[in-house]
């Protein structure tokens, strides 16, 4: 029984030491196997590995996609000297595990602090360069394969690729804002009055010119009514005329007629000679002159 305490606690060690011989990498995962602090294995093969127990440490690092989003909304200067506010984010990877290690130690704090600093950098230059349309609504793909391009270039340097870049947002600051709307206010008022100016004159001018085309219309009517007019008088005195020079006798006694009926119409009672021509056709149907009064 006394033996075999330290048989277990053999045991128990050679357990302990096996289990650090052995580490595991996800395929997901690269690991760098370091050997009294140095860098001394890459290892990207998925699986179960071995290495030194108490020499050698193992440290893991995540080759997956990541990204990196701001909290906070950079703010940057247009060829116009307008400020933006602008919110991007970017997805990058790690190509390289021990040049990534070499420059920012494997920190993903370190690589992401690195990561802000180019995409910014990339991004001044980018909207220094252009001008608030361009940047709002024009150009904004051009813009991000510019800032992706360069920015890859740059960090390569640290082992990271950068797999895209995007534009989430693009706004100007409140104080600009404010001042932006009221210019775009102002302009469209100002177009709004040269529009209601503009319309105000042309209605006038189609009035101008209603009225003209009126007064000739009515102009014309009247020469022509005053034409027919004539036209019909002339043509009844001719029938009348003709009327008269065929029967003048008749024609006589029926302008007479008609004279007595327009002067007698609504009258009790009228004062006339008896001997008058007027009543020639009262004393005579036939119209002779009655006698002469002495």
């Amino acid at each position: 029984m006394r033996a075999l305490g330290p048989v277990l606690a053999v045991l128990v060690v050679i357990a302990l030491l096996a289990s650090s011989a052995m580490y595991t990498v996800d395929q997901r995962q690269n690991a760098i196997v370091f050997q009294l602090g140095e860098a001394r294995e890459i290892v990207k093969e998925p699986g179960l590995h071995f290495k030194w127990p108490l020499l050698q440490n193992v440290r893991l690092f995540d080759m997956r996609i990541l990204t990196f989003d701001d909290a906070e909304p950079l703010r940057f200067i247009t060829s116009e000297k307008k400020p933006l506010l602008v919110d991007s984010f970017v997805k990058w990877r790690i190509i390289d595990v021990r040049q990534y290690y070499v420059s920012v130690q494997g920190d993903e704090f370190r690589a992401a602090t690195r990561i802000k600093q180019t995409i910014s950098d990339g991004l001044q230059a980018e909207f220094g360069r252009r001008n608030l349309h361009d940047v709002v609504s024009g150009q904004r793909d051009d813009i991000m394969a510019e800032v992706r391009t360069k920015a890859g270039v740059d960090l390569k340097r640290i082992g990271v690729e950068i797999v895209d870049v995007r534009l989430k947002r693009v706004d100007l600051p409140q104080e600009v804002s404010e001042s932006v709307f009221g210019r775009m206010q102002a302009e469209r008022k100002r177009i709004a009055n040269e529009q209601r100016s503009t319309g105000a004159a042309e209605a006038e001018r189609i009035r101008a010119d209603a009225d003209r085309q009126r007064e000739i219309i009515l102009a014309e009517a009247y020469r022509d009514a005053q034409r027919i007019k004539g036209e019909g008088d002339a043509r009844s005195t001719t029938v009348y005329a003709n009327a008269f020079s065929q029967n003048p006798e008749f024609y006589s006694f029926y302008r007479s007629m008609e004279a007595y009926r327009s002067t007698f119409r609504g009258r009790d009672l009228m004062l006339l000679e008896p001997s008058s021509d007027f009543l020639r056709y009262l004393r005579d149907p036939q119209g002779r002159a009655g006698p002469q009064r002495k």
